[in-house]
């Protein structure tokens, strides 16, 4: 997640949000998925798109 470029803690997002820290925490931590609306409200709160939540490698071949 964007947490640091935006400089909020997961408390705060969890406040801004609605959603509980636990799953905030999970998230950041990528151990669980989030729901395109949870997506939504959290890009919402940081200003983001939803794709920038997650960081997408992208593999070469040559």
């Amino acid at each position: 997640m964007r947490l640091k470029e935006r400089g909020i803690k997961q408390a705060e997002l969890a406040r801004r949000t609605g959603i509980s820290r636990q799953m905030i925490s999970q998230y950041a931590n990528n151990k669980s998925s989030m729901s395109v609306e949870v997506m939504k409200t959290i890009s919402y709160v940081l200003g983001c798109h939803m794709e920038d939540l997650y960081q997408w490698e992208q593999h070469n071949k040559e």
